[in-house]
Order: structure tokens, then sequence, then C-alpha cells
């Protein structure tokens, strides 16, 4: 499989009792493959894995892949910092049915550029899905370099990464790095969605693409179509609702925002609060605003 065009970061959307909500997972893998989306990211950093047990990963995922049911690729999250740890949870990820693993670098305890290879390819030598890394140093502290990602490209189970560096520079530099290998580079930066897809990604893994479906598709649909100008007024407008994605801790912003649209997502886990009513109303115009403009 070739990771490619928008893939959503699905939020994982939680009930009044803060467990796990069958329905409205249900309800929003549907409503977004009804929109054209390319795929499905579960289990990243709006997908609130850091708070979630293995248990609860392992439920959630099975309650996508089942309802995704393969219409679809469902890219699962399962990094961590232990490598043992990361290569049970992906084989047990990997029987579920996941179509590709999404492995975020260990974090708290940067490992040295050496000890981060040979974690991601001790996992790739596993009997697992095709390996996604991802690459978010603000959230980790480690930044996958341009030179690991030269190594890491050539294995044959290590299929591409996400990088949310949010520089275009080091899209750049992994496309270099992976040429001549059959690896994808995706931007986790939704606005770079399109500056990116000009140098060569194949496409982004974009959090707004739970809100601004549609817009997050024309952008790639009309880049495929080499209607760049119309593109480019897509990405443009996305920015509205990036600026309010800032008014609260990830993926309070986002979260409100889903359930405003009509899927009740749920609240964030603790520790990260509730938002206020004027956040809330903010977000009620700026969405508002959106269906006005892009009937």
């Amino acid at each position: 499989m070739k990771p490619e065009g928008i893939i959503t970061a699905m939020v994982t959307p939680l009930d009044k009792t803060n467990q796990i909500n069958l329905m409205a997972t249900k309800k929003l893998v549907n409503h977004l493959i009804d929109k054209k989306v390319n795929g499905l990211f579960i289990l990243g950093t709006n997908g609130e894995f850091q708070v979630l047990s293995e248990l609860e990963k392992l439920r959630f995922a099975e309650m996508v892949i089942n309802e995704t049911n393969g219409r679809v690729p469902v890219y699962v999250g399962t990094g961590g910092n232990s490598t043992d740890q990361v290569i049970a949870l992906s084989k047990e990820m990997t029987n579920l049915g996941a179509d590709a693993l999404s492995i975020i670098t260990p974090y708290f305890v940067a490992p040295s550029e050496d000890e981060l290879t040979k974690h991601y390819l001790m996992i790739a030598e596993e009997k697992t899905a095709p390996i996604l890394l991802y690459n978010i140093p603000k959230n980790t502290g480690v930044d996958i370099s341009h030179k690991t990602v030269a190594v890491l490209s050539r294995h044959q189970n290590i299929i591409g990464i996400k990088d949310s560096s949010g520089k275009i520079e080091n899209i750049k530099g992994y496309l270099d790095g992976s040429k001549n290998e059959d690896f994808s580079v995706l931007s986790g930066s939704d606005s770079l969605i399109l500056e990116a897809l000009k140098i060569g990604a194949t496409g982004a893994i974009a959090a707004t693409s739970n809100v601004l479906t549609e817009i997050d598709v024309a952008i790639y649909q009309y880049w495929l179509e080499g209607e760049v100008e119309k593109a480019q007024m897509m990405q443009d407008s996305i920015e509205e609702f990036r600026r309010i994605l800032k008014l609260g801790t990830i993926p309070s912003v986002l979260k409100a925002a889903i359930t405003y649209q009509g899927i009740d997502v749920g609240k964030p886990r603790l520790p990260v609060q509730s938002l206020n009513a004027e956040t809330l109303s903010e977000i009620a115009q700026t969405m508002d605003d959106y269906m006005e403009n892009f009937k």
C-alpha cells in the first residue's frame, strides 16, 4: 500500500463517563469516508494516545477497523518508549487488521541517532503491518534526521513518514534522502499540505480534516487535477480554523468543533480541561462562517 491523499488524524470519541463512545466512533468513521478521505489515522496526538490504556487502544482500533471494513486504509498508532512494548502492541494491532502502523519516536528520554535507527529496524523486522514513521519533535524532543530516514527508507516494511515538524525543509530533506526508495513523505502540518505536495509529498495526515473534510480533500483533488490556484484557495481557507485551534490544549478545540457539527465526540481526557463559554462561542461562530462560505 502507498500512503497518499488526505488521511484524517482522527480524534477518539468519548462519552459522558469518559469511556470510548462506540456510536460516535461509527458516525465519525462513516462521515469521513463519505466525504472521500483517503485514510484514517488513529491513536495519534489528536487521538489522545498518551492518555489511553493499552486495552482501550486495542478496543478502539478494533472498532474503527471493523467499521471501516476495508473502504480506506486504517493507520494505527503503536509508538512508545519501550521497543519491546511497541513490538508487542504492533503485533496485536496487526492481528486486528491494521493496514499500517504509525510509530512515533520515543519521548522523554531522547535516544541517540543510532539507538533510534535500531529501535525502528528492530520493530520493522517483526511480522507486523507496514510502518509509517512519525516525527513531531516539538512534542517528543526527538527529531528524526534526514540521515536516519535515508537508512530506514531502505527497509521494505518501512513505507513512509509523517512529518509534523512544521518545516518544509524537513520534508524536502526526507524526500531527498529516500528518493530511490518506495517511500512516502506526508505532511503532518496542515498549513503545509499544498506546499508539500508541490515538492513531492504524497499527501497529508491532517487533523483539520476531522472538521474541514471537504476543504482538505479539495486541496488534494485540485492538486491532482492541476488546478493549483483553486488548491491554494482551499489551503488558505483553513487558516482561520488553525487560528482557533490555538485557543485550547490539543485536542479540546478540535473535539468541540466536531461536536458542534453534529457528532458528539465528547471532551478530552484530563489534564486537558473543558473550554470556557467564550471560547465555545468563538468556535461556533467560526464553524458557522465556514458552513456559510463553503456550502
